[in-house]
C-alpha cells in the first residue's frame, strides 16, 4: 500500500526496528521501508521562485522545527545542503515543468493551475527522508505498543459498527475482515492518527528535491489525478511526509491501482467513507495474492539444537516437512493443512518464539515489507478474532544495541570476512546472514540475532 513508506519503514528481515518506525505505526509517521513521520510544517512562507532557501530561525514553543540545513545522512549527491537549496530555489519551475505529463494523464490545465497554486517546498522532509535514528525498539516492545487492549477494544467496536460493510467486502473479495480491521487499527489507530501534511505539497517537494525524484514525480502526478477526478478534496488528501494518506495509508499510485467505489456514489473515498475504505484495502490484499480462508502463519516451538540456518524466507517447506524436523505448534494445537508451504521466522533468535509464515504473511509484507509490521498485523487480527496472546516468552532481558554498536558489529563482521556491504547501522538481511556465518564459526546457534553477547564475542576475537 505505502510502497514508499514501505521502503522507508523497514528492511525485510530486520529483527530490530528503529524508534521512528514505532512512531510511524503509531502516528503514521515507509517503508517501506524502509520511518515516516508527520511531525512538522513547511519552512517557507511565501518563498518566491529563484530565492535561495535558507533554514529559518528556531521556532517558538509548540511550532514545527525547520529543515536542519545540513547534508543528508545518506551521502547522496542530491541530498547535500547545497543541492537541496539549489533545487528548492527552482521548485516553482520544476512544478510548472510537469504540466505536459499532467496533460497526458488527462488532467485539465484549470485543475493543474488550481491544485499547484501556492505549493511550496517543505524542506524538513529532507531531514526525515535521510534520518538515521540512534535508538531502536525490540520487536516485543513494538508488538506490545501496537497490539494492546485499548486498540483491540476500538477494533471490536469498528467491526460491530461496520458489520454490513465488512460482510459485503468479505463476500466480494474473500479477504478476512479481521486482517482489514487490523491494518486500519495499526496504520492509523482507527482514523485518529493519519498525518496532517498536504500530500500534494509533500509529493511535489520530493518530486523536485532530493534523491527519489523520479519515484515521487509519479506520486505527485497521481495525487493530481485523484483531485482532478474528484475522488477526494484537497483537505482530505493529507497524510505522512512521504504522501501516504487515509486510515489505511494509501500512496497515490496505490490508490489508483486498488481504490474502489464500493457504495456506487461515483467517488472512491478511502478517507471518510468506511465502505470504500474497507473494500479498497481488501482489494489491495486480494490483488497482492490473498488466499481466501487461509491464515497468515503459526507460532511454533523449535526443538533443542535446531539448525537456525533454515530460518530463511528462501527456504520454504511444507508444514509436514517442518514437523519432521521437530517443530510443533505452540499450545499443542494441530496444524490444519500439513501440505501448506511456509518459511520459518525467528525474529528474536534462539531465545524467542518461532513462526511458520504462509502465503498470506507474504501478502501482508507486500503491503509493508517489514516482518515486525506483518507479524503485528497477523497477531492483531487473531486477537480481534478472539485468539490468545503468543504462548512463548520473548527474551526481554536482551539489551537493544545502539546505532553505534550496530555499526561496530557490522564493521567487526566485515573485518572477519562475514559482512560484504557498507556498514550503515541497519540490521537487515545481509547483516543477519553475516551474523549467522560468524555464529556458526564459533559453534553458537546461528540465529542471526544481534545481541549484546554476540557483539562482545566479536570484540573478543
Amino acid at each position: 500500500m505505502r510502497r514508499t513508506g514501505s521502503s522507508m519503514l523497514g528492511r525485510t528481515g530486520e529483527v530490530m526496528l528503529a524508534a521512528t518506525l514505532l512512531l510511524a505505526s503509531e502516528a503514521k509517521a515507509q517503508t517501506s521501508g524502509d520511518g515516516i513521520s508527520n511531525l512538522l510544517g513547511n519552512i517557507f512562507s511565501g518563498q518566491k521562485p529563484g530565492t535561495p532557501a535558507q533554514p529559518q530561525a528556531a521556532p517558538g514553543p509548540g511550532a514545527a522545527p525547520p529543515w536542519s540545513g545540513e547534508d543528508g545522512a545518506s551521502g547522496h549527491p542530491l541530498m547535500t545542503a547545497s543541492a537541496i537549496r539549489e533545487a528548492a530555489a527552482n521548485f516553482g519551475n520544476c512544478v510548472a515543468a510537469m504540466w505536459p505529463d499532467a496533460a497526458r494523464r488527462h488532467i485539465s490545465q484549470a485543475s493543474f493551475q488550481r491544485f499547484t497554486a501556492g505549493l511550496e517546498p517543505d524542506l524538513r522532509i529532507m531531514d526525515l527522508m535521510d534520518s538515521q535514528p540512534e535508538f531502536t525498539k525490540a520487536i516485543w516492545d513494538y508488538l506490545d505498543i501496537l497490539v494492546n487492549d485499548n486498540r483491540l477494544a476500538k477494533g471490536r467496536e469498528i467491526l460491530a459498527r461496520y458489520k454490513p460493510q465488512f460482510d459485503a467486502v468479505e463476500k466480494a473479495y474473500g479477504v478476512d475482515r479481521y486482517i482489514v480491521a487490523s491494518i486500519w487499527g495499526i496504520e492509523s489507530n482507527y482514523s485518529t492518527m493519519m498525518g496532517d501534511r498536504s500530500v500534494l505539497n509533500s509529493t511535489a517537494t520530493l518530486a523536485c528535491i532530493g534523491r527519489r525524484q523520479k519515484y515521487f514525480r509519479d506520486e505527485f502526478l497521481s495525487a493530481l489525478e485523484i483531485l482532478h477526478r474528484g475522488d477526494l478534496r484537497p483537505e482530505q488528501l493529507r497524510g505522512s511526509w512521504a504522501g501516504a494518506f487515509g486510515p489505511t495509508q494509501f500512496m497515490p499510485t496505490a490508490f489508483k491501482r486498488y481504490a474502489v467505489d464500493a457504495d456506487g456514489d461515483g467517488r472512491r473515498d478511502v478517507v471518510d467513507n468506511p465502505h470504500d475504505l474497507i473494500a479498497s484495502t481488501a482489494n489491495n490484499l486480494k490483488k497482492d495474492g490473498w488466499q481466501t480462508g487461509a491464515t497468515w502463519g503459526y507460532e511454533v516451538v523449535l526443538p533443542a539444537g535446531f539448525n537456525f540456518m533454515l530460518a530463511d524466507r528462501a527456504k520454504a517447506m511444507t508444514i509436514a516437512q517442518w514437523r519432521q524436523l521437530g517443530l510443533t505448534r505452540a499450545g499443542g494445537k494441530p496444524f490444519p493443512n500439513p501440505a501448506d508451504k511456509a518459511y520459518l521466522l525467528a525474529p528474536a533468535g534462539a531465545e524467542g518464539p518461532g513462526f511458520l509464515m504462509l502465503q498470506n504473511f507474504r501478502v501482508i509484507m507486500r503491503y509493508n515489507p517489514a516482518e515486525a509490521y506483518a507479524l503485528a498485523i497477523g497477531h492483531f487480527a487473531d486477537r480481534l478474532r478472539g485468539g490468545a496472546p503468543f504462548v512463548q516468552p520473548w527474551p526481554r532481558q536482551e539489551r537493544v544495541l545502539s546505532r553505534a554498536e550496530r555499526l561496530e558489529l557490522q564493521q567487526l563482521l566485515a573485518r572477519r570476512g562475514f559482512y560484504q556491504g557498507t556498514p550503515d547501522g541497519q540490521l537487515g538481511g545481509r547483516t543477519r546472514e553475516a551474523l549467522r556465518g560468524f555464529q556458526a564459526s564459533i559453534g553458537a546457534p546461528a540465529d542471526g540475532f544481534a545481541s549484546s553477547d554476540v557483539l562482545e564475542r566479536l570484540r573478543g576475537r
